[in-house]
């Protein structure tokens, strides 16, 4: 059965986190009119209308100024919905895509001319692309200065950590891999997340703790991890605010910038982790 997400908040409220020049949402869907891009069939979710007007409005609220638009699962791979709408946000854009490998190198061209910077597979959602063009992807895209960006669960993390560490690109790994804070900072996928950041080709984004977290805002159980990874490698991580939340579980946008405030107490690290690296990453 195909569900039905609610809708982002219309009107959110003006954070306690004074967001740095320079401050990017790393992770955000576009979605929608529906009755212009439709979903594919094999999906999971059916997304509300998420447009560029009212992420606009979220930014200007935020504060944030740069932006990476994600594609989701629902738009399998086609990228048009997001490629026509990263101009509307009038603010500097990048793009991570989900393209098939045999995708002409013009396509690639034209999309990088668009603002895409990264290949998207999706493990953790149905249809993402095969694991099997993993290694060759990240080849293929080395030159162009692109990276491979990763929806995992924790078993993934454990299967994959050999590959990863292979890979002769970049990569980034959403949601902190959905590591489980109930199962502590020992746990196998949490020490596989570290010894890869430690390695110096893997990004870890501090997006979507309501999906993970076992606790309401500003998701205490999930500091430990956030801390032992901004210990790790500060220079490797980004926050994103998953708008507009689509997987079932009301989220507050304002609430998952403000984690930040718990999660990373240390000004330096925060500019980090809001400016620096998605600048670094993404080339704004």
């Amino acid at each position: 059965m195909i569900k039905l997400c609610p809708g982002p908040n219309p009107n959110p409220r003006k954070p306690r986190l004074k967001a740095p020049p320079g401050a990017t949402d790393s992770h955000f869907h576009i979605l929608g009119p529906a009755t212009r891009y439709p979903y594919v069939e094999n999906r999971e979710y059916t997304p509300p209308d998420a447009l560029p007007s009212a992420c606009r409005h979220l930014f200007d609220t935020l504060g944030i100024s740069r932006a990476v638009l994600i594609q989701p699962s629902v738009y399998g791979t086609d990228n048009s919905c997001m490629v026509e709408a990263a101009p509307q946000l009038g603010i500097p854009s990048r793009m991570v895509v989900v393209v098939p490998f045999d995708t002409p190198d013009k396509e690639l061209v034209r999309l990088h001319d668009a603002g895409a910077r990264a290949v998207r597979f999706i493990l953790a959602h149905v249809g993402g692309l095969p694991l099997a063009d993993l290694e060759r992807f990240s080849a293929r895209i080395k030159d162009m200065g692109w990276h491979i960006q990763l929806l995992l669960r924790p078993n993934h993390l454990i299967e994959l950590e050999p590959r990863l560490a292979k890979l002769p690109t970049d990569f980034v790994i959403d949601h902190m891999g959905f590591v489980r804070p109930s199962e502590g900072l020992e746990q196998p996928a949490f020490q596989a997340l570290l010894r890869l950041i430690r390695g110096g080709r893997c990004w870890v984004k501090f997006t979507a703790g309501y999906r993970f977290s076992a606790e309401a805002p500003p998701y205490r159980d999930g500091i430990p991890y956030a801390q032992a990874l901004v210990e790790a490698r500060p220079d490797r991580l980004l926050w994103g605010s998953d708008w507009p939340h689509v997987m079932f579980k009301i989220a507050d946008t304002t609430d998952l910038f403000d984690m930040l405030l718990d999660w990373v107490p240390d000004e330096q690290a925060l500019k980090r982790i809001l400016v620096d690296n998605p600048g670094a990453l993404f080339g704004f």
